[in-house]
C-alpha cells in the first residue's frame, strides 16, 4: 500500500480527527491521546508538533488522508544521542504492513538527519503487534520493566527495545 511521512499541517486536521477517533488507538497509548478525538483536539496536536524543537513528527497519509502518526521525542544532556519512538495507526489499515514499513522509513530518515545512536520504544506487553513491528524493524529486546504501567487501573510490563547505530554507522 503505498503511504508516505509527511509532516504535519493543517490539511490533515479532518482526516486525523476522523481517524484517530477509535477508542481501540488508545488501549496501549500512554495517557493524553484523547478519546474521543475530536476536530478541537487535531487542530491543537498539529498547532503543538509544528512549533515542537524536542521532537520529529510525521504524519502517515495514504491518499492524502491522515491514517496514523509516528514520533521521535529526542534525549536530552547525557541522553543526547537517544531518542523515543511512538507510534499509531487508525485499526483500519492494522495488519497489513502498514507500520512496519513507516517504522523503517522513520528510523532510516532519523538516522540520516540526526546524530542519533540509537532509538529506543517501550511497548506494554500485551502489544503483541507493536513488539512484532519492532522486531521486524530490527529492534532488539533489552529488558522488561516490571509493572511499570498503570493504564485501565492496573499494573503492566513493559519491554524495552532498542535499534542501535553501530560504530561501523550501520543499525
Amino acid at each position: 500500500m503505498d503511504f508516505c511521512l509527511n509532516k504535519w499541517d493543517s490539511s490533515y486536521i479532518f482526516s486525523l480527527a476522523e481517524n484517530a477517533n477509535d477508542e481501540r488507538i488508545i488501549t496501549w497509548l500512554n495517557e493524553g491521546f484523547p478519546h474521543p478525538y475530536t476536530q478541537k483536539d487535531a487542530e491543537g496536536f498539529i498547532g503543538m508538533v509544528q512549533s515542537d524543537q524536542n521532537a520529529l513528527h510525521r504524519a502517515i497519509v495514504l491518499q492524502n488522508r491522515a491514517i496514523g502518526g509516528i514520533s521521535l521525542m529526542l534525549g536530552s544532556g547525557a541522553k543526547r544521542f537517544n531518542g523515543e519512538l511512538g507510534f499509531w495507526l487508525t485499526p483500519k489499515f492494522w495488519g497489513q504492513g502498514i507500520m512496519t514499513d513507516a517504522v523503517s522509513l522513520f528510523c532510516k530518515e532519523i538516522f540520516c538527519v540526526t546524530k542519533l545512536k540509537r532509538i529506543f520504544a517501550e511497548v506494554f506487553v500485551p502489544n503483541i503487534a507493536s513488539c512484532r513491528v519492532l522486531e521486524k524493524c530490527g529492534f532488539s529486546k533489552e529488558g522488561v520493566l516490571h509493572a511499570s504501567v498503570f493504564k485501565g487501573g492496573k499494573f503492566y510490563d513493559s519491554v524495552l527495545y532498542a535499534l542501535v547505530v553501530s560504530e561501523s554507522g550501520k543499525s
